[in-house]
């Protein structure tokens, strides 16, 4: 399939390839497995935590490891959110993408155009949540993210697109050099 990519953090090539799979992870993988300790004290002594207080990338934690467990239980044909490419399936909607990492100050340095050989998820960022200090919910909120019903709420829906498997850089479209 061919789709769009906003690249963030370090500048991508033209002909350069990355592999997502079980062996090879994102930089989130790393930020969320550095935090299983402060996770597994979490879950075993909420009280002395305070849910609104937690530090960011623990938070994220708390979130990514509940979305892969349930991925791995019941979903997965799905990309692991840990090993996997965000992107956007035109080009409008990762100049949207581009614009607001932009917006934000994220080191954003262009948009490029991606072929992927690989398993494809489509849901709604809208579904992604704040860690919670108990497993089980964090656990029910992960199935409502990858069960990815129509929202009852009729809400706006943030698509969010991760790929996994060969990724190839064909071109870089635009060039978009922000907060680099």
């Amino acid at each position: 399939m061919i789709v769009y990519h906003v690249v963030t953090d370090r500048p991508m090539c033209v002909g350069q390839k990355i592999i997502f799979d079980d062996e090879h992870h994102s930089g989130v993988y790393q930020r969320v497995y550095e935090k299983a300790d402060v996770v597994n004290d979490i879950y075993a002594n909420p009280d002395k935590y305070d849910a609104e207080a937690l530090e960011h990338h623990t938070s994220v934690a708390l979130r990514e490891l509940a979305l892969e467990e349930i991925r791995q239980k019941s979903y997965p044909q799905y990309p692991s959110r840990m090993a996997c490419l965000y992107v956007s399936e035109t080009i409008e909607e990762a100049e949207s993408w581009g614009r607001y990492f932009a917006e934000i100050g994220r080191p954003t340095y262009s948009i490029v155009k991606l072929e992927v050989n690989g398993n494809c998820f489509v849901g709604d960022a809208n579904k992604c949540f704040r860690g919670q200090l108990s497993k089980e919910e964090n656990l029910r909120l992960a199935e409502i993210y990858w069960e990815n019903k129509a929202d009852e709420k009729n809400s706006q829906q943030i698509r969010e697109m991760l790929v996994d498997g060969e990724i190839k850089v064909l071109e870089i479209v635009k060039e978009i050099n922000a907060n680099i």
